[in-house]
């Protein structure tokens, strides 16, 4: 371990959000240049920094800091230099000589003891003096919080968080309550609060504790992609979490009712397990239920004419373009408040589409198109001709950037996440249509809701056969279930698409019908492989060798999908393999390795979370273009020419993309697709899963293993199922207008 101590001559950069910095360090009349995270840090300051001496290939010898101290200045010529560095807003270098001046060797203790005096010095207000005293007790309340909360095992970075949340009051808060920072706080865990609780003294058995559990077993829940618990599975699952039988779980539950966190709503008169929401999750159900119901009740307007319209269509082009259901989901479209088209691949969904918009555009309505990614949303252009935003861009986002935490009263911080366009400022159009349904969830789809005004004409497209939404809820599925909207489904194949086995393939899937695999096809291909190392072979070769110029696209391009992350045929281990053999280190080519992946100039990455401030959301892909070593940041290229930068301490949100899970590819088209398929988890071995993994592929899929682990996905038909209440909501909605007429 390497160390030195010295003044801050300079800080050459700094990350505001994560603390890292490069400072010039003067030590023993030599310079420095100390790397690391030093939040709160400031020029002028007297630091003693340990860690490890490393050569820079283009800056030279650096000191990566592991640990550092910042030392009180003690004599009035080091008081002064603090004090004229900057340090300390208001005061400049001449100020700061003539209060050193004044006080000398006892200027420290004036400045934390006697602050008011400051004001003796010629040019310093008693508002200056306090604000001045203030800073400086500010950083040492700072510092000495990172001190105490670091002995719980918690990193500076989130110490900062914790304190700039709470002040002073950390101190009380932790001792009382240490499970206040995982309820209000995102990247605090309740292992994190729980080890810092029982560090404390607080006894397995608390009621605090069972509270805190309850509420984070919860937000687990929505991160599964439920909207509530059943009563009996929250409490197998807090058991399991505290390893202890809770003890007046019900009259728990009940207060956080009272306090507004959930809602405990009953299944049935007779029923004693009841549903455990979070209460911003109830309320979403209830409202989204709500705003359907105005959309679809409304008495139709005519407004469209669609037959005259559909005539001149089927004029200008010669001949009938519809069949006879996508004809009546035309006329439904239009004359309806709400309607919902699905079908699976080449039922005609985009001809139906492009159908609707002409009949809207031909009495000059105006139509906005969207999806809920920017790849569906680049697929919805190309296929209509017209401009499709993502649903973010569409509802003009400018909001918080994580979506991962729980706070006050239930609410998470995505609910802090802002749409310029809402109740009060809706969307203008007469028409608005969603592609890609599937992929939505249930709190994009309130905001969207939230922003559709009564009297404008909503359909939603998708094929509810996909993989539900990463988010909670499984709104297409719900709405289609809950046989209270109206619903058109596509069915009939058409020629051009009957002639891919991967459309033939997808529907005898849904259908259960027998898929020879021995069939000799161009663009739907299963190669036999009894072994691991047999598929990965075989993938690398298809990848490298035979697929880019059978597609005609690079091999970049091409998309492995699996579905798993872990082992050899998990996102973990194919990853590293294809980054070897896709883009393998080369002279001038910069690389990094982080604690979860070594990332490389011309790697493909992809963003795992949302990020609203960054404006790059969960599935987006793009090419990582700079690593930069000397400001510790890398660039990201993704759709549209757009660059994003990230620090090195943010690099967790991306993960390399030569191969992704079959959920991040929805939405998604691909020239060709590869798929392992090999044993694993049967929840993960389904037939919506293989189903939507083969759809992806534009030209060719090719499966790679054991025929006997496709035929078992084919049959498994049993869903990964997810708690929503939203088709019980419509139904009751239904019910209740029902009553009242």
């Amino acid at each position: 371990m390497d160390s030195l101590s010295g003044f801050v001559e300079k800080i050459k950069y700094r990350n505001e959000e994560n603390g890292y910095a490069i400072l010039s360090v003067e030590s023993g009349g030599e310079d420095y240049v100390l790397v690391g995270t030093f939040p709160m840090i400031s020029e002028g300051e007297y630091i003693t920094a340990e860690g490890h001496f490393q050569l820079h290939p283009t800056y030279g010898e650096q000191l990566a800091v592991e640990t550092y101290e910042i030392k009180t200045p003690e004599d009035s010529a080091s008081v002064q230099r603090y004090l004229s560095s900057g340090a300390v807003k208001g005061v400049g270098e001449a100020l700061a000589k003539r209060i050193v001046k004044k006080f000398k060797n006892d200027t420290l203790r004036i400045l934390e003891e006697e602050p008011e005096r400051l004001a003796e010095v010629k040019g310093i207000s008693e508002r200056l003096a306090m604000e001045i005293a203030g800073q400086i007790e500010e950083k040492r309340e700072l510092r000495r919080a990172m001190l105490f909360l670091s002995g719980y095992g918690i990193r500076m970075n989130l110490a900062v968080k914790i304190y700039q949340r709470y002040g002073d009051e950390v101190y009380t808060l932790l001792r009382e309550n240490p499970y206040r920072i995982a309820d209000d706080l995102s990247g605090v865990g309740f292992q994190t609060a729980d080890e810092i609780a029982r560090r404390m003294g607080v006894r397995a058995d608390s009621e605090t504790r069972i509270r805190s559990g309850a509420l984070y077993v919860l937000r687990l829940a929505v991160q599964e992609g439920h909207c509530y618990l059943p009563e009996s599975v929250l409490r197998e699952r807090l058991t399991k979490l505290l390893q202890l039988e809770p003890e007046n779980l019900k009259e728990l539950l009940a207060e956080l009712q009272m306090e507004k966190r959930v809602v405990l709503r009953r299944t049935g008169e007779e029923s004693e397990d009841c549903k455990v929401y979070l209460a911003n999750y109830d309320r979403m159900e209830l409202h989204v239920a709500a705003m359907l119901g105005e959309l679809d009740l409304r008495e139709a307007r005519p407004g469209v004419r669609a037959a005259e319209a559909l005539a001149l269509l089927e004029e200008e082009t010669a001949g009938p373009v519809l069949d006879e259901t996508q004809r009546r989901a035309v006329l439904a479209a239009v004359q309806s408040g709400l309607l919902i088209i699905t079908g699976g691949p080449g039922t005609g969904k985009t001809t139906t589409i492009n159908a609707i918009i002409r009949c809207f555009e031909a009495e000059g309505a105006e139509i906005l198109l969207a999806a809920p990614t920017g790849r569906a949303a680049a697929r919805m252009t190309e296929a209509t001709g017209r401009e499709a935003k993502t649903i973010h861009r569409l509802l003009e986002v400018s909001g918080a950037p994580s979506e991962q935490n729980e706070g006050e009263n239930g609410r998470e911080s995505w609910s802090s996440v802002r749409f310029d366009r809402n109740k009060e400022q809706p969307l203008e159009a007469d028409c608005i249509i969603i592609d890609e349904m599937s992929m939505v969830d249930l709190r994009l789809f309130h905001a969207l809701l939230s922003a559709v005004p009564v009297g404008t004409h909503l359909i939603l497209v998708g094929d509810s056969n996909q993989l539900p939404s990463v988010g909670a809820g499984n709104v297409l599925r719900d709405l289609i279930d809950s046989g209270c909207l109206p619903v058109v489904q596509l069915t009939q194949i058409y020629r051009q698409a009957a002639e891919s086995d991967i459309v033939v393939n997808a529907h005898k899937m849904m259908d259960e019908e027998t898929i020879d695999l021995g069939k000799r096809s161009k663009d739907f291909l299963f190669i036999r492989q009894n072994t691991v190392e047999g598929v990965i072979e075989t993938m690398l070769r298809l990848l490298t060798e035979k697929l880019p110029a059978y597609v005609g696209a690079e091999a970049k391009s091409i998309q492995l999908l699996t579905p798993v992350r872990r082992g050899a045929l998990g996102v973990a281990g194919l990853n590293p393999v294809l980054q070897a053999k896709l883009n393998p280190p080369g002279a001038g080519k910069a690389e990094r390795e982080f604690a979860h992946a070594l990332f490389r100039v011309g790697d493909k990455l992809m963003q795992i979370k949302n990020n609203y401030q960054r404006g790059v959301y969960n599935g987006d892909v793009g090419i990582l273009i700079d690593i930069n070593r000397f400001t510790e940041t890398l660039t990201v290229r993704f759709d549209e020419e757009r660059e994003v930068e990230y620090g090195f301490a943010d690099v967790e949100e991306l993960e390399l993309a030569y191969a992704v899970t079959i959920h991040k590819s929805q939405g998604s088209e691909y020239p060709a697709v590869v798929i392992p398929v090999f044993s694993g988890p049967r929840m993960l071995r389904t037939r919506n899963l293989i189903y939507t993994a083969v759809t992806r592929a534009k030209k060719c899929v090719v499966l790679i293993g054991e025929p006997s682990y496709f035929y078992e996905m084919v049959a498994n038909t049993k869903e990964l199922g997810r708690y929503t209440g939203l088709a019980d909501r419509l139904r009751e909605l239904l019910r209740q207008e029902a009553e009242i007429e």
